[in-house]
């Protein structure tokens, strides 16, 4: 199998991060729910994890790298944990449901009022439409880093200059950047970073978390077992088990500690430079087929991602064939991105998106522009 969906998930990792894992499952007990040697062993490899993350991310402190299933629960803390009723927060077209759907929830039940800034038949945001959305009871901006649907980025320093310059709260989506291309949180005005692990970062699925910068204050969004302060009624106020109640998925962390050390040995900028060229030599291929539709901006900024559709096919119909018939895994339909589908004029049959990633070679690109070559003829 050609595997293109790494904007999904990663399929290969790296054998240090499956080695991780196995070993984590046979020598740890539960973080910090103990004195005991198993018990301290995952307590260091947490602590270890949250450092390199800091590092990776440029977040000042470890304690306020708070680990989560996913991105989405990160963003479910993120975006409960700091709005209230009467706030109003800007957000944009590019969205993935993990923050809409957040968003809505906050809109229908604590009445937070809502702005979305446009963005147009390409997929563009109108980055002067963020300033003139600001009003006085502005509290945050949320918004993605890169579309999971066109591969377009937004330019969150632009963003958070802006962001900065009224005193509202950043909080960033990195879902599909995180790993695969560089993020200062310091240097771009990030107040609060959510991740994933098992895209870019080519960690384990369940692993993820959101970067905190220090003096800012997140609500828990879940409470229950720290490990600490256990007759309090209250959750702990410290970072980071005020927003980790539970046990944490500490196998799972120790591959996400494995892959970080893998991003840092091979270099970020190594693995960005390889997935944009696998992305722009199918790019390349596929827009010289006539019949092909390819959407997104591919003058500026932006992940190893390329949407098409060909001809008046269904999307899903094309990927089916493409797994079916040439052994290429894609993802169509939706992506979750239902406002950007609307600026594409592409929800009624949606769209097939290729995703390429470090392990993906020019032989499996070429094959897939052959592929979409034959469908369209």
């Amino acid at each position: 199998m050609i595997y293109l969906d790494n904007a999904a998930t990663t399929l290969r990792k790296p054998q240090c991060v499956i080695d991780a894992v196995v070993a984590a499952m046979t020598s740890m007990g539960n973080a910090a729910r103990g004195a005991h040697g198993s018990a301290l062993t995952a307590s260091r490899v947490v602590y270890d994890a949250r450092c390199k993350i800091a590092a990776l991310f440029g977040c000042k402190r470890a304690d306020h790298v708070i680990f989560t299933s996913n991105s989405t629960e990160a963003l479910n803390i993120a975006i409960s944990g700091t709005l209230q009723a009467g706030d109003h927060v800007i957000s944009t077209d590019l969205e993935h449901n993990s923050v809409l759907r957040p968003l809505y929830r906050l809109e229908r039940e604590r009445g937070v009022q809502l702005s979305f800034v446009p963005a147009d038949k390409q997929g563009r945001p109108d980055y002067a439409a963020f300033e003139g959305l600001i009003r006085e009871n502005t509290k945050a901006i949320v918004c993605t880093h890169a579309s999971n649907l066109t591969g377009n980025m937004i330019d969150i320093a632009r963003v958070g200059q802006i962001s900065r310059r009224h005193g509202l709260l950043l909080i960033v989506d990195a879902s599909q950047t995180a790993g695969a291309m560089p993020i200062d949180m310091e240097k771009m005005g990030i107040d609060i970073l959510c991740f994933t692990g098992h895209k870019g970062l080519m960690a384990p699925q369940g692993t993820g978390g959101l970067c905190i910068r220090e003096g800012v204050e997140v609500e828990p969004f879940k409470v229950g077992g720290s490990g600490v302060h256990s007759y309090d009624k209250e959750q702990p106020r410290t970072y980071p088990t005020r927003l980790e109640a539970g046990t944490l998925n500490a196998h799972g962390i120790a591959g996400l500690s494995a892959a970080v050390d893998y991003l840092n040995e091979v270099g970020i900028e190594a693995i960005q430079a390889h997935e944009m060229a696998l992305m722009r030599r199918f790019y390349e291929g596929v827009t010289a087929i006539d019949g092909v539709t390819v959407y997104g901006d591919f003058d500026a900024a932006r992940t190893a991602v390329v949407t098409l559709n060909i001809r008046d096919y269904d999307s899903g119909a094309v990927s089916d064939e493409l797994a079916e018939y040439y052994g290429i895994a894609t993802r169509p339909g939706a992506h979750c991105a239902p406002r950007m589908h609307e600026a594409l004029g592409t929800t009624d049959r949606g769209a097939v998106r290729f995703s390429f990633a470090w392990f993906n070679t020019e032989e499996e690109v070429d094959r897939a522009v052959a592929a979409v070559r034959e469908m369209a003829e």
